[in-house]
């Protein structure tokens, strides 16, 4: 029997005039977002509000549309990524060195529209972003 690893992480908003943008992050080649395992005891919603912190350096995240939460597909040996969505209204992302590898996590950030957000982060990040956007009120 394989265990599932669930990890957690944040769809995280900046409102601009006229449109949301999403914050996506790239490590070598490919892109995510925001995400990481829980540690032990820690509940979902923290360890991605945890996550985000320590790897954009941004604090003031509001939980606009509370806890609700979409998960990833299985992918990666069955790992499952469950998302919240979190507005981050002001604050500069960093990509501050992990304390584990000695080096930031990430390589770049860019805020992006939906639209570039679909076109850059792997397919399984679709329904999290159309429920994202559908949230957000954005158009699509």
């Amino acid at each position: 029997m394989r265990l599932i690893k669930h990890s957690a992480g944040l769809v995280v908003l900046r409102p601009t005039t006229g449109q949301w943008l999403c914050l996506i992050l790239r490590a070598y080649r490919n892109w995510d977002m925001p995400k990481g395992m829980p540690e032990s005891n820690e509940q979902p919603l923290s360890a991605a509000m945890r996550e985000s912190r320590e790897e954009t350096g941004l604090s003031m995240l509001e939980l606009r549309w509370g806890e609700d939460y979409r998960e990833t597909e299985p992918y990666a040996n069955g790992k499952i990524a469950r998302f919240y969505l979190a507005v981050s209204p002001n604050g500069e992302v960093s990509l501050p060195i992990s304390s584990e590898l000695g080096r930031p996590e990430h390589h770049e950030f860019r805020w992006v529209t939906f639209a570039e957000a679909q076109q850059l982060l792997p397919s399984r990040f679709e329904p999290i972003l159309e429920w994202a956007q559908s949230m957000a009120g954005a158009p699509s």
